[in-house]
């Protein structure tokens, strides 16, 4: 069966600094038209830093659409024409004060399929240099070292519903555990 939709018309509704929003009216597979409100997003990077005691370098900030505070692995977009790893790595030292020496990227993950085109890339960042934390004018960000056992324990109970970092978290408790034993 061919689920596809197919583009009658498209209409940029608003164009803002970190997204814009478009509406659609397309064809659905049964022949019917309907309409198709969606974000576009330039992209983010996401990484699983492991800090040179061996923890996870989680963080914690305030996200205002929420209105309280996430604790979260480190992330940011993408800037216009950035290739993902320079991202990951501009990133890493602005929000938290580290280079990645070992950069792996690890996989990529949609997290809002049903309204927006974003796509995430999961960097494992290993090695990691200090440096100085150079965060965004507005961008306020408390560093949490955390055992990958606590942080796993933390996604079960609830204290983490970041997406990203749930997930980020959960493939380094598969794939990873051997660093932290």
């Amino acid at each position: 069966m061919n689920l596809t939709e197919t583009k009658l018309k498209s209409a940029h509704i608003f164009k803002g600094a970190l997204l814009d929003v478009w509406k659609d009216e397309v064809q659905l597979p049964n022949g019917r038209i309907t309409g198709r409100e969606y974000i576009k997003h330039p992209g983010a990077v996401v990484m699983i830093p492991i800090l040179p005691d061996r923890k996870l370098a989680l963080i914690r900030q305030y996200r205002y659409p929420m209105g309280k505070e996430f604790i979260e692995l480190p992330a940011g977009k993408l800037d216009e024409g950035e290739d993902r790893v320079i991202s990951a790595k501009r990133e890493l030292e602005e929000e938290i004060g580290f280079v990645a020496n070992q950069l792996t990227e690890l996989t990529e993950i949609h997290p809002c399929i049903g309204y927006s085109d974003e796509r995430m890339w999961l960097f494992l960042a290993d090695q990691l240099t200090l440096t100085q934390q150079n965060t965004d004018h507005d961008e306020f960000i408390e560093l949490i070292p955390t055992r990958l056992t606590d942080a796993v324990k933390m996604v079960w109970r609830g204290e983490i519903s970041d997406v990203k970092t749930i997930i980020g978290i959960l493939w380094a408790n598969s794939h990873l555990q051997h660093l932290f034993q």
